[in-house]
């Protein structure tokens, strides 16, 4: 049952008062049971975070993915560095002269933006070059990692038209909460409820509100990849046909295997604009997908990026004043 449970929060989290009665009522079994399962999933570190996800962009946010080319003796220094800005969700080094990858949000407010935010990170840290990949077209995001073996190879990826949407001051507060990890409680959304002062009806109205929007992409559990026996996730890159590439990203993106697809600018030295973050339990299993999607993918050629050391994977903290002070520090 734990592998069931572990499926079931990852892809559609119960948004009601006791979401954890829900899943076990589901399952035959009791909400005791079904509590102290993701109790010691999560104390095993399996479970990485139960929460909202937010899109960045919905909430004003201007990101993007940034490779940096850094000598292999200053990687240390400048991964502190890198690290140290709070728009920084990911940070990896791959097998690639561009070595360190990383994610990169500013903030609606941002006095330095994104192109001159990468100009102070790549000064600060000595890199000896760097590119920049905005996302051009964004097929699918969606980390549901195959606990049970039972999802099928392909998958239905649905368009969602959203609504528009003007944010209040209850919204931000939602927002600024509903980002942080619940506890694997009985009613894990009682501290928000009390905090705010509202009801459970105002709660889950607004955070519905958020998700008709697309300012809040799902509310789910992220596992740790590894430590749920995905040891082996690369990232591909394919260089296709910019006028097919939407064509082409659609199919890449129905692999469930597949849990991120976006395309992405191509640069003189950076052929690469279709990326897919690929998920297996071991490297065979892999290729093994990989080479299944390059016998359907129109592409000159791919390239997988496996990573060898993970610098950062947290959720950026939307909202807080830590982008501000960063700015302060270092664009002087």
């Amino acid at each position: 049952m734990k592998d069931e449970i572990l499926s079931r929060i990852q892809q559609k989290f119960p948004l009601v008062e006791k979401p954890f009665k829900v899943i076990a009522d589901e399952l035959n079994m009791s909400e005791d049971e079904v509590l102290a399962i993701l109790q010691e999933q999560k104390k095993s570190n399996i479970i990485r975070q139960t929460s909202a996800i937010f899109d960045t962009k919905r909430l004003g946010y201007i990101s993007s993915l940034v490779a940096f080319k850094i000598p292999s003796d200053k990687i240390s220094g400048a991964v502190k560095i890198i690290n140290s800005h709070p728009g920084i969700s990911h940070n990896y080094e791959r097998n690639h002269d561009f070595n360190i990858w990383f994610t990169l949000a500013v903030a609606p407010n941002s006095k330095l933006g994104l192109e001159k935010t990468l100009e102070v990170l790549a000064k600060a840290t000595e890199a000896d070059d760097y590119i920049m990949l905005p996302t051009l077209k964004l097929f699918k995001i969606n980390v549901k990692l195959n606990t049970t073996g039972k999802d099928e190879k392909k998958e239905e990826v649905k368009r969602v038209k959203h609504t528009e949407i003007e944010l209040t001051s209850l919204h931000h507060a939602i927002i600024r909460r509903a980002q942080y990890d619940i506890e694997m409680v009985s009613e894990p959304f009682k501290k928000i409820i009390d905090e705010l002062d509202i009801d459970y009806d105002t709660f889950f109205r607004v955070l519905q509100e958020l998700q008709e929007a697309g300012v809040m992409r799902r509310f789910a559990s992220i596992l740790n990849h590894r430590k749920a026996g995905f040891g082996a996730n690369a990232m591909v890159v394919w260089d296709v046909d910019e006028e097919n590439g939407e064509a082409i990203g659609e199919k890449a993106a129905a692999f469930s295997a597949v849990s991120h697809c976006y395309l992405r600018p191509k640069y003189a030295n950076w052929p690469y604009n279709l990326f897919t973050m690929v998920h297996g339990k071991t490297t065979d299993d892999t290729s093994a997908i990989i080479e299944e999607m390059s016998s359907e993918i129109e592409a000159k050629s791919y390239m997988p990026l496996y990573s060898s050391r993970e610098f950062k994977k947290v959720r950026i903290e939307y909202f807080t004043p830590e982008f501000e002070a960063w700015e302060e520090q270092y664009a002087k």
